[in-house]
């Protein structure tokens, strides 16, 4: 097993609450590291349907049987589950007494809201990041387009399954699947054609109403599938900041997936060769990124303060990280040599914002600091503990 950042974190709140909830998408290693962490307590997966069958049926009978708690696997499939659990955790008043887990965030929060807050914490699990996986000077990191094609998802990486067979089937399960338990989409092929074509705007502003009529569905329709994989964690929204320094500031969000091994899959890009000149490969390096820095914050239970900025006039900066009182601004670039253009739109928003630092994050490997007040990072620094 790969060591999860996360762990300490997750050790920490079930010291602290009563329950825990891990979230994140559906084969990221929620069930590997929680059974790993809690070992002594019962593993009981609700995936299994005669078990399901029980919980539903006879939910205090089937409670009874861990007096000590338990870990709980896809507990969104039993909803009822949630307000008998309240009676439990009140009345014995343990800490870390179940560990929950789910793949489906907006079922879960849903039963939560309703039974279990103020009872229960949450740890968001995505795939693995690259801190997990290499080292800075890893001669791996080298071969970029295969890091960007592999993706991070731990099967492909545990089992050194091939991303060209595991994506595909991976896809077919989530459809047939999860997305039918969010909601019951009727017509599977095109929801499957909605999720490519979301896939070539990866890194891009979300705009609905030309995807509808591509899609060829209503704009309500577009805005449900969103949500459905928004709250399954296949997508992030990146939302426009919200502190205007200029009154033409743009405010649709930007959208990105978790993971590019899945974006390549779903473009039809199996190989290294076809990602080197592919006209999508910015978007798809600024992808990994921006799922890099977002990983930095939920392995750690920090909140997700990224946003991105844009003017009318197509200036812009593609992460500002909120620090409250201070303002960080990132710019990606895939290139492996630095240019003077990657500074232009970062020196213009710092003289608009009068922010003093700001970040490149590039394609190559070496590192810089200029005198404008901007440092220059290799990808690579994605893999450090501590950076951004």
């Amino acid at each position: 097993m790969i060591p999860r950042i996360a762990a300490q974190k997750l050790t920490q709140l079930a010291s602290l609450f009563k329950a825990v909830a891990v979230i994140g998408p559906r084969q990221s290693g929620k069930t590997t590291l929680v059974r790993a962490l809690f070992n002594e307590k019962p593993y009981v997966s609700l995936e299994d349907p005669d078990t399901r069958q029980y919980a539903l049926e006879d939910p205090r009978g089937f409670l009874a049987n861990y007096p000590e708690g338990a870990v709980l696997d896809e507990v969104q499939r039993t909803p009822d589950l949630f307000s008998y659990l309240q009676g439990i955790l009140d009345e014995r008043n343990k800490m870390g007494e179940f560990i929950l887990t789910g793949s489906n965030n907006f079922l879960l929060q849903q039963n939560i809201t309703q039974s279990l807050a103020g009872r229960v914490a949450y740890l968001q699990l995505l795939p693995f990041a690259l801190q997990e996986l290499y080292d800075r000077d890893a001669p791996e990191l080298a071969r970029q387009d295969k890091v960007l094609l592999q993706g991070c998802y731990p099967p492909i990486h545990d089992y050194a399954i091939p991303p060209v067979d595991w994506f595909p089937n991976y896809l077919r399960t989530y459809v047939e699947r999860d997305v039918r338990q969010i909601k019951n989409v009727t017509d599977l092929i095109v929801f499957e054609r909605f999720v490519r074509l979301l896939a070539g705007r990866s890194g891009q502003e979300l705009n609905i109403t030309p995807l509808a009529v591509e899609v060829g569905v209503d704009i309500k329709t577009i805005q449900s599938w969103i949500g459905i994989l928004e709250s399954s964690f296949i997508i992030f929204l990146l939302r426009s900041h919200f502190k205007n320094f200029n009154k033409t500031v743009i405010k649709r969000p930007k959208i990105y997936f978790y993971d590019t091994g899945l974006v390549c899959s779903l473009l039809g890009i199996t190989q290294e060769k076809q990602l080197e000149t592919h006209p999508l490969r910015g978007s798809i390096f600024e992808t990994l990124v921006v799922s890099e820095l977002v990983k930095k914050r939920t392995n750690t239970g920090r909140e997700i303060n990224l946003f991105y900025w844009r003017d009318k006039t197509g200036r812009e900066v593609d992460v500002v990280i909120d620090e409250v009182d201070n303002l960080i601004p990132v710019e990606i670039k895939s290139g492996k040599t630095v240019h003077a253009e990657f500074f232009k739109n970062l020196t213009y928003w710092m003289g608009l914002s009068g922010m003093q630092k700001g970040f490149v994050i590039y394609g190559g490997d070496l590192n810089q600091s200029r005198s404008n007040g901007i440092q220059v990072n290799s990808w690579r620094d994605l893999t450090l503990e501590n950076f951004l």
